[in-house]
Parts: C-alpha cells; structure tokens; sequence
C-alpha cells in the first residue's frame, strides 16, 4: 500500500483542498509530474492544466489551475495557483473569455519578453480548451 501525504491546493481566493492524498499529477511546466509521498524536494512553476489528485479516501478530483508554482517536499505538497477550480465547475465560455483577455492583452504588449509570454499562455489555455472539451 502506498504511503499517504499531505496536498493543498491554493488560489489567491481560497484553500480549494488540504488533505490526505495517495498522488497528485500536477501540470508542471516541463511537463506532467506525478508527485507521492517521499517525493525528492522540487520546486516547480505550473502552467495551465488540469490537476488529478487522488485522495487517501480514494475519491478522485479534477482541478483546474491557470499557473502558479507548487512546492513539493518529501512529506506533502503544497500547488499555489494563480486561480483554480473545480473541473466541473469550469465551463467552456469561461476558457473563451480567458483565451479572449489575454490576446487583447498580447495586442497591447510593448515588449517582446512579454509578448513571448503571453503566446505561450494563449497556446496552453487553447490546448487545455480543447482538452476539457474531449472530456
């Protein structure tokens, strides 16, 4: 039997999640990573995605993050989002509107870094757009 650790899952709104987990996938920047108890120390950026936790009680949830950091130690895990939701609660309007947000930001952005960036977010929020559809 794998051992439990301790996830938390944080927006700037509220603690959408603590508690005892068996694993979490976590959409981390280079990649999908699956993080469990006793997980070397990492600390890793968080792009948009969605979160797969599967709880010690055996239920499992989806979450939605758009970005944010997550920092893992060998006894838990703690993913600070730039905001998250429930995947059941996120429909496809409010995928469009962010999608929407930020290519209007992007006609505005002076600065080639910051154009870069804002490419790459549109790019991740379309892929997770056409993700949570097949779904």
């Amino acid at each position: 039997m794998a051992d439990n650790f301790n996830f938390e899952l944080v927006s700037p709104e509220r603690l959408l999640l603590s508690e005892q987990v068996i694993d979490v996938v976590i959409p981390a920047s280079e990649g999908e990573m699956t993080v469990m108890a006793h997980h070397a120390p990492t600390m890793t950026t968080i792009k948009p995605g969605v979160v797969k936790v599967h709880s010690a009680s055996g239920k499992k949830q989806d979450y939605v993050v758009f970005g944010g950091f997550a920092d893992i130690l060998p006894t838990g895990c703690t993913l600070l989002a730039e905001s998250a939701i429930p995947v059941e609660d996120l429909n496809q309007d409010e995928l469009t509107r962010r999608i929407n947000a930020a290519k209007a930001e992007l006609e505005d952005a002076e600065h080639h870094e910051h154009k870069s960036r804002l490419e790459h977010f549109i790019m991740e929020l379309t892929h997770l757009s056409g993700s949570i559809q097949k779904d």
